[in-house]
């Protein structure tokens, strides 16, 4: 409801010339086609916001005609045929809270809730890692708390190169995205405390920007001035190598693994 107002006009000297009378005007007098085609125009975060203002925003909030447009143009081909759902406002948000997997299981989509925009996450077997194929560095297998069929696990290795890339078409355009790693480390696993590990994102075919992170969060954060860097190899029960001391620059929390929601830990790698 916008309530009738009087709004004074002022002259170039500011002083006052008269007075314009402004009428009340009633929101909820709109047709709630109309209201549903603004609210389309805003985010699923205002479009919940707005519900909340009046009976006649909460029906035109829920409508499908609105959620349709905050779900991506082509989820009619991502989504299984076995998903059911009641409405467009609820298959929104399962897709936000339960993302499905694409690609025969090698990728998972999702939306990010706020802004509807896409998010994939890859599985190990859609990476590139370096001797992944040989059994005495890593093993392959599987973990119920993996939203993919297989996981990898990392035994031993001297040398740690894991490349991942997704096509551009995929995501949501005009958007920012920020690549991360998501992993578990296993119980006596070290290694990663010593040193810093180099990380990049970019375009391919280009440089990309490139960052030092570091994956065991906890010693990690106590190397941050003076860190004894191990050449050698990386294991789970042992650390063979040549040990030298250098000094750092100091670390800041973004380096360093957070753990989610779902009790993975993940760690950027850029944007």
């Amino acid at each position: 409801m916008i309530s009738s107002n009087e709004v004074y006009e002022y002259d170039s000297e500011g002083c006052a010339k008269g007075v314009i009378q402004c009428d009340t005007f009633d929101l909820n007098a709109l047709p709630q086609d109309c209201i549903a085609a603004v609210l389309s125009f805003t985010s699923p975060r205002d479009a919940c916001r707005l519900s909340v203002v009046s009976t006649v925003f909460k029906s035109a909030a829920n409508s499908d005609a609105i959620w349709e447009r905050f779900l991506p143009s082509d989820y009619h081909a991502m989504i299984p045929s076995s998903l059911c759902f009641s409405s467009k406002k609820e298959l929104y948000f399962r897709l936000c809270d339960n993302p499905i997997l694409i690609d025969g299981g090698r990728k998972s989509f999702s939306l990010e809730r706020g802004s509807g925009k896409k998010c994939y996450m890859l599985s190990a077997r859609e990476l590139s890692i370096v001797w992944s194929d040989t059994p005495t560095y890593w093993r392959w297998g599987s973990t119920p708390e993996s939203r993919f069929e297989e996981v990898a696990e990392l035994l031993n290795v001297c040398w740690l190169e894991i490349h991942g890339k997704i096509s551009v078409s995929l995501l949501s355009p005009m958007t920012h995205y920020k690549a991360y790693i998501v992993f578990k480390a296993t119980t006596g696993a070290y290694g990663f405390e010593f040193q810093p590990m180099e990380v990049s994102v970019g375009l391919v075919g280009t440089e990309g920007s490139k960052r030092s992170v570091y994956l065991d969060a906890e010693r990690g954060r106590r190397q941050r001035q003076f860190v004894p860097r191990r050449i050698g190899l990386f294991s789970r029960s042992r650390f063979f190598g040549l040990q030298t001391a250098v000094s750092t620059t100091q670390a800041t929390d973004d380096q360093y693994p957070k753990v989610r929601l779902d009790g993975w830990l993940e760690i950027e790698l850029g944007s």
